[in-house]
């Protein structure tokens, strides 16, 4: 059997309590049972796949949204979209012929008598007795909305036809209307009826009357939070009849300023926004307008769609806290600079550069320095046991580099997250926390083998002529010598003043070669130096930007695609 024709047979079957005449004469032939055709099966359609081509994009985005959250938000931040698109999948599936409209009020508002005056027949209950509606009822002008009854959970014994056998008025065909009962009820259970089905209907009929139609409760608690959902919200002054002359005109005024106030816009000269307009229930003043009302915006078939890009939007409005940043979050080049120069002082780049400049200078005056300087420090260091070991760094300053490195960290972890919302502030900043885990073991690790190359410091092409100058000065020295002993034993001719001059050259050429070689070294030796600090400067960098930087960056990437995502969600229809 088809989905409508087991419907109609429900209908049949649950429906007979007198209220509506029925026509008992004429009774067709009986025909025979026809083959029932093979039950046809739905396949759930994607998110938004039914919907208006704005409308199924900004639900697309919704769903990414909430997919790249998950990790980042709690459930109860993104409770309200998954509602919102378990809501879409759930409406998209069902009739989309059927527009389900609530009538919502106060006690006493006359929201029953509205009710049976749409319908032509009593149904609801109407009297003095409070509440008259403990349960919503369900009036269908035409069949296929069972899906949608039970999505509301109204039992098959609250369900309603206008007119027995009939379709009805031509104009609500496609019209499910719902009873509520009062919003406003002492009855705990009937206000949370009326906040269930009001969260799933397409659209609602609020009902107020000259007494309770400023009523604090329903405004802030209503038509305040639902200020987005004007064009799928009709708002009806009943019970006119009791107001004299130009009383029901002011009364009306009074409560358009009211919802104004609330943020509802109001539907007029073929506006979009709320309906707001006066009847009398009671005497049926009003209701064949708004019967028209309502005939016109069922056929349009849009108040599904509608009321879901009102959820979307409300469902935006509450995530922008936590998408929506303030400035431009990020890191510049100026920040990721100070971040390597913070790191290079932790490591001790500038010192590691001294000393390999001190190393260069030391083999150059090793190299160039007189024999008997060489012979002197030779001397010194035999005299010195283990005096050429570096002493060790006390553990304070092992410490104090330590926290050097935390608050490198802790400083760029800052400024990445500076005006980004709590959620991803706190994502970037667990990130870089991760990131450093191990830096400064591995900061220590580079400042031991980055500044230590291979082998001694290079030597300048004119190192060889230094040596050989710095030995003829040497064999100067000796060569007067031994002519000076030579004539004082008697080999040679006296003649004092040559050996001595000769002598006298060898022993001041040779610091002066020596000062002549420090000086041409100070140039190499300071580049050096200078290459030793931007090797380990350069190695502190990377391995800073390898375990904070990058995981940063990861996180500031995912935050522009959530945030790209969102402003697709939000986008104004």
């Amino acid at each position: 059997m088809t989905v409508e024709s087991t419907v109609s047979e429900r209908w049949s079957d649950r429906w007979d309590d007198g209220l509506i005449a029925r026509r008992v004469n004429d009774k067709p032939a009986p025909q025979p049972d026809p083959e029932p055709p093979a039950v046809e099966e739905l396949d759930p359609l994607p998110i938004g796949g039914s919907y208006g081509g704005p409308l199924r994009i900004r639900l697309d985005a919704l769903q990414e949204l909430v997919g790249l959250s998950r990790t980042r938000l709690d459930d109860t931040t993104l409770a309200e979209a998954g509602r919102v698109l378990d809501e879409a999948a759930a409406r998209q599936r069902l009739s989309a012929r059927h527009t389900v409209v609530a009538i919502a009020g106060a006690t006493g508002s006359g929201k029953s008598t509205l009710f049976n005056a749409l319908a032509g027949v009593p149904i609801a209950e109407t009297g003095l007795r409070r509440p008259t509606t403990s349960a919503p009822i369900a009036l269908s002008w035409s069949e296929g909305a069972a899906g949608l009854l039970d999505r509301l959970a109204i039992p098959g014994r609250l369900r309603r036809r206008p007119l027995a056998g009939g379709a009805g008025d031509e104009a609500l065909q496609g019209l499910v209307l719902v009873d509520l009962p009062d919003h406003d009820s002492a009855v705990t259970h009937h206000r949370d009826q009326v906040d269930r089905i009001l969260a799933l209907v397409d659209a609602v009929i609020w009902v107020v009357d000259p007494e309770k139609y400023a009523d604090a409760a329903l405004h802030e608690r209503y038509l305040r939070p639902l200020a987005g959902h004007a064009e799928v919200t009709f708002v009806v002054l009943n019970q006119i009849d009791r107001l004299p002359g130009e009383a029901a005109d002011q009364v009306l005024d009074d409560l358009r300023r009211l919802l104004d106030e609330d943020g509802m816009a109001l539907g007029e000269h073929g506006e979009p926004g709320a309906t707001v307009l006066a009847l009398s229930a009671l005497t049926g003043e009003g209701v064949g307008e708004l019967r028209e009302l309502l005939g016109a915006f069922v056929q349009s078939r849009g108040a599904p769609a509608r009321r879901l890009s009102a959820d979307v939007d409300a469902a935006a409005t509450r995530l922008r806290p936590v998408y929506v940043a303030e400035g431009r979050p990020g890191l510049d080049e100026r920040s990721r600079d100070d971040f390597a120069t913070r790191l290079a002082v932790a490591v001790g780049a500038a010192a590691a550069g001294e000393a390999a400049e001190r190393a260069w200078r030391r083999n150059a005056n090793r190299a160039c320095g007189t024999p008997w300087l060489r012979l002197w420090r030779w001397y010194e260091r035999t005299r010195t046991p283990g005096g050429a070991e570096r002493p060790q760094e006390p553990a304070e300053e092992e410490l104090t580099a330590r926290q050097r490195v935390e608050q490198a960290v802790r400083v760029v972890a800052d400024e990445a997250s500076l005006g980004l919302p709590a959620p991803w502030a706190q994502a970037v900043r667990e990130a870089a926390v991760r990131g450093a885990q191990g830096l400064p073991e591995a900061l220590d690790e580079l400042a031991a083998t980055a500044t230590e190359p291979a082998g001694r410091p290079p030597r300048p092409a004119w190192w060889p002529a230094a040596v050989l100058a710095q030995a003829a000065m040497t064999l100067l020295q000796i060569f007067g010598a031994l002519w000076l002993v030579g004539q004082i034993i008697g080999v040679l001719d006296p003649a004092m003043l040559p050996p001595v001059l000769v002598m006298a050259s060898g022993i001041v050429g040779g610091p002066l070669v020596e000062w002549a070689c420090a000086a041409a070294a100070g140039g190499p030796a300071r580049r050096y130096g200078q290459e030793a600090e931007r090797r380990l400067r350069d190695a502190a960098a990377a391995c800073g930007r390898a375990r904070v930087l990058d995981p940063i960056a990861g996180e500031l990437m995912r935050y522009r695609e959530v945030r790209e995502q969102y402003v697709t969600v939000s986008a104004t229809r």
